[in-house]
């Protein structure tokens, strides 16, 4: 059951299975190679004679180069903060990695998309470079720039439904963690089992008299009067 924050509680072993299944890592690994691929791209045929093959405007290469290796480096950052989020005991810190993550990620994602924008539009104005130069390359830069945006907005929802979602987990006190405790524990008695009150008092005394009674009192009997 997840909470501190999104991770279970602190814990000394690591399962490389379950991390990489978390939603979280798969998204930031794509944030990743999408990186790798924008910057790659640009940088390996991204000018020509010194030249921007984005309509000549150094801007938009160096700006695709700027986000792309910041976010190769970020998303280790985070992946590594990921791996050793839970053996992290304190909630407090665990609060501050998961809002920078929020933070970070949302950022990111709008420069992503100023840079998608940005290239979109300068690509648009640009001529055919000289024997197709570039074309590849400057295609696949503006596409995974555009799949950035969405794989960096999904972390930041995933880091907002991490702090504002299941912070409560956090600061729980601890009694009635489980739902099936109750059902577990049984009935509660306040007393210890004993006879049957209720039984023992089925018949209240004096509940039905004698309409005769016979009285000896040492001489002969006789019948008392019923009134």
């Amino acid at each position: 059951m997840e909470g501190y924050y999104g991770g279970v509680k602190p814990r000394e072993s690591f399962d490389p299975l379950s991390f990489i299944k978390k939603p979280q890592v798969i998204l930031r690994l794509l944030c990743w190679i999408f990186a790798v691929v924008v910057f790659g791209c640009i940088s390996d045929e991204g000018w020509l004679n010194d030249k921007c093959i984005f309509n000549g405007d150094n801007h938009a290469c160096n700006y695709g180069i700027g986000i792309g290796v910041i976010a190769f480096l970020a998303s280790i950052v985070f992946l590594v903060v990921e791996a050793r989020f839970e053996i992290i005991s304190s909630i407090k810190l665990r609060k501050q990695l998961v809002l920078c993550d929020l933070v970070f990620s949302g950022f990111w994602s709008f420069l992503y998309f100023i840079g998608f924008c940005y290239l979109c539009d300068a690509w648009h104005k640009s001529d055919n470079p000289i024997g197709g130069f570039g074309v590849g390359n400057a295609k696949a830069a503006i596409a995974f720039s555009f799949f950035s945006i969405i794989s960096w907005a999904g972390c930041a929802f995933l880091a907002f439904r991490r702090c504002y979602w299941n912070a409560d987990t956090s600061f729980g006190t601890g009694y009635d963690s489980d739902p099936n405790a109750e059902a577990v524990r049984g009935p509660y008695n306040s007393y210890p089992d004993g006879p049957d009150m209720n039984e023992a008092y089925e018949e209240p005394p004096f509940s039905q008299l004698p309409q005769e009674s016979k009285v000896n009192v040492g001489g002969p009997t006789f019948q008392a009067s019923s009134y």
